[in-house]
């Protein structure tokens, strides 16, 4: 559906006009709010919706104050790894698994046909980091000049792209800051610019020329997640003055955007002990005003190679617990290679397990209906329903059914973790004198 802004130009705009938009309506029914709560609260800045008109198969989707806690999947090919129909194929997994949102990440030759194909299969929003694009044609980033930053940043919004992370915060001045780091700079968009920075003796161009991000950001609606460029890639390196410098810029260049109703969320870390997790939210949404907080992670160890979704979402729960809205996923294959279909599965559904706790903490209308139904079809032996309740129902269908006897054993009044006669339900039940289901539904 179109996001029907109309001549104001943006969702914001609309609203601060008064206005309740295409986009507004569909988000506020999906969400249980009334469509004036959410259009306000999209004029004050505190939700985005992401919506691009010329992306045409879009469900618009809103991120902030009062919605769910959304999720993000990242992909993408790279010079080395996947093809065109790989990535397709898991636009596909990961909107069949509950995905909110995509974001294309591709490098390497082709980029504009690869994220065509991901538009045409992708009804959720759509985000780049064009500065991935910029790169592509040059041997070295330090070949780019100004132009080149902002042409493809004007291109991806032409093609349709819905939100775009641009790394304007990080200023020249930062970059020192960050040289007593174990890590360093581990934002690929954050190390191509400090690199380009030192080698030109420049100003970040997003930074100097933010006004143009601007003009083009309004004439498409495109929603700026203004990047963490030196966002911590290590527990030791987390809430550092690097860090928390170009956050103070993330907060400056929000209050810029709104001026020119442009939708703004600010990305977050990255690698933060859980102690510091909930700090690094209330931080974030001070300092930016309440705008949304869209976090990657964070990883509360470094010591989890290959279970880094885990690692990731216990971090994302208690992020999302304090505040955060938006949860960038993490598969297994964090830090160790490109994820191929079933690193998309068990990466989003931790962070969706991740993003469903926090609602249920949170107290979010709605949001624990979904476990009490649980519950109730658990002390019943209802196991398709079961099934369907489950945040990954082929999963749970598939451990379930490599109990012997399975799918028969699907009309039991136990599992086969205790079987009859330790079933601790059926105990109960018959202690109590309440009946138990039989397996067939109730």
């Amino acid at each position: 559906m179109s996001g029907n802004a109309g001549m104001n130009g943006t969702q914001r705009a609309a609203a601060r006009a008064g206005r309740i938009t295409e986009a507004i309506a569909q988000v506020a029914a999906d969400e249980g709010l009334a469509p004036e709560t959410l259009r306000d609260r999209v004029a004050a800045g505190h939700v985005v919706i992401p919506a691009n008109p010329a992306h045409r198969n879009l469900h618009p989707v809103g991120f902030g104050q009062g919605t769910r806690v959304k999720v993000n999947v990242n992909l993408g090919r790279s010079p080395t790894s996947s093809c065109l129909s790989d990535e397709v194929a898991k636009v596909q997994v990961a909107l069949r698994y509950g995905a909110d949102a995509i974001m294309d990440l591709s490098t390497g030759p082709d980029i504009d046909a690869v994220r065509a194909a991901v538009l045409d299969a992708c009804p959720a929003p759509l985000g780049t980091v064009p500065m991935y694009q910029a790169v592509d044609p040059v041997a070295d980033v330090t070949h780019l000049e100004v132009e080149d930053f902002l042409h493809v940043v004007q291109a991806q919004a032409e093609q349709g792209v819905d939100f775009m992370t641009i790394h304007a915060g990080i200023r020249r001045r930062h970059v020192a800051l960050a040289r007593d780091r174990v890590t360093g700079i581990v934002s690929r968009g954050g190390a191509l610019i400090a690199r380009w920075m030192e080698a030109r003796d420049r100003e970040n161009p997003y930074y100097e020329h933010f006004d143009r991000v601007l003009d083009i950001a309004a004439r498409h609606d495109v929603t700026l997640s203004l990047g963490d460029g030196l966002r911590p890639g290590c527990l030791h390196d987390a809430s550092d003055a690097a860090q928390f410098a170009e956050l103070d810029t993330l907060g400056e260049l929000t209050r810029r955007a709104w001026a020119r109703d442009v939708q703004v969320m600010i990305e977050g870390p990255g690698h933060v002990p859980l102690d510091q997790v909930a700090d690094n939210i209330r931080r974030q949404k001070q300092v930016c005003d309440g705008a949304p907080f869209y976090v990657l992670g964070p990883l509360v160890t470094d010591i989890a190679p290959g279970y880094d979704h885990i690692t990731g979402a216990i971090g994302a729960t208690v992020a999302a617990w304090a505040g955060a809205d938006f949860l960038c996923y993490v598969t297994p294959k964090e830090h160790l290679g490109l994820p191929d279909i079933e690193d998309v599965r068990n990466g989003l559904i931790a962070f969706r397990i991740a993003a469903h706790a926090a609602d249920v903490a949170r107290g979010h209308p709605g949001a624990r209906e979904r476990d009490d139904a649980m519950a109730r079809a658990r002390f019943a032996f209802d196991w398709e329903r079961q099934f369907e309740l489950a945040l990954d129902p082929d999963r749970a269908r598939e451990y379930h059914d490599q109990t012997p006897g399975a799918p028969e054993h699907r009309q039991s009044r136990y599992c086969s973790m205790c079987g009859e006669k330790y079933c601790a339900m059926r105990n109960s039940a018959l202690a109590s004198g309440t009946p138990a289901g039989d397996g067939t539904g109730g």
